[in-house]
């Protein structure tokens, strides 16, 4: 059976303790307040969570950590990513040993292979992961498109199943969609309405870390048909969303979730903070 990726999914930040350490009480939290507003599941080690940041061994007590909350009930995607395939590869295998739903996956970042060194690198992942893979296409990141017909082709992998778009083309979305092989789920936060509205699956939003309830809303709502409460509940997020991806994720979401006391405000360097005007217009804005 395929699995389905449907609904809100959040990419959880990784929470960190005023010594540096992971706060794994605070991701603990995290996880159980966007499960009790009725997400989709969890992405663990997605871009949000920080993970070139962390050890190996921190990576897996994170996973550890939001596999024990979501207790069976709530399924979790990890990312995967890098450009060094044989280690890509024992990773992947390592991970399907665990009770994950899937595994997010970039295009190789910083090499910039050809569409055909794309589609070997996806295939041999797919075909040595004991679970489904969800493409992530975000090459404002990778530094590589994936192109229409390479992510085309790789739909007919059975083990390919779904993708992440965050490519900011609306030509390539709706031809997803269109051809029903891929659960298609936003991936820019600002593109969910349009992307549901236009038969994707859902999304997977680091902004519904903060008012979770609000974003499974917009999804129900449009999922039943009920355009007007969906058009009007989307609206009211909209500011919020903007004012969360203005400055390099995840600096923003651990800003406003550090105003409403559910971490620390930190993020290890290379990464900063969110700045001093940003957090002077989350305070403006409902957060909860």
């Amino acid at each position: 059976m395929t699995m389905n990726f449907s609904g809100i999914w959040v990419p959880l930040v990784t929470p960190f303790a005023r010594d540096g350490a992971v706060d794994h009480a605070a991701l603990r939290g995290l996880a159980k307040r966007c499960a009790d507003a009725g997400v989709g599941g969890f992405v663990a080690l997605g871009t949000t969570g920080e993970p070139s940041s962390l050890t190996e061994a921190e990576q897996d007590a994170v996973l550890a950590t939001i596999l024990d909350t979501a207790g069976g009930h709530l399924p979790v995607i990890v990312g995967l990513a890098g450009n060094h395939a044989p280690a890509l590869l024992a990773r992947a295998k390592h991970l399907g040993t665990l009770p994950i739903a899937g595994l997010l996956v970039p295009a190789p970042y910083y090499v910039r292979p050809a569409q055909d060194g794309i589609r070997d690198h996806f295939r041999r992942l797919a075909d040595a992961s004991a679970v489904p893979l969800v493409l992530y296409d975000i090459p404002y990141r990778t530094g590589v498109t994936i192109a229409l017909d390479t992510l085309l082709a790789l739909a007919a992998h059975p083990n390919i199943v779904a993708i992440k778009d965050c490519a900011g083309s609306v030509d390539t979305t709706l031809a997803l969609i269109r051809d029903g092989r891929l659960q298609v789920l936003a991936g820019n936060d600002i593109e969910i309405f349009g992307t549901l509205c236009a038969g994707g699956a859902g999304a997977i939003a680091a902004s519904a870390h903060l008012r979770p309830r609000a974003f499974v809303d917009v999804a129900r709502a449009l999922a039943q048909g009920r355009l007007a409460d969906a058009r009007a509940a989307w609206h009211a997020l909209a500011p919020l969303i903007a004012t969360l991806t203005s400055e390099p994720n995840p600096a923003p979401v651990k800003a406003a979730l550090a105003q409403l006391g559910l971490l620390h405000d930190a993020l290890r360097p290379p990464m900063t903070t969110a700045s001093a005007a940003l957090r002077e217009r989350l305070a403006a804005l409902p957060l909860a």
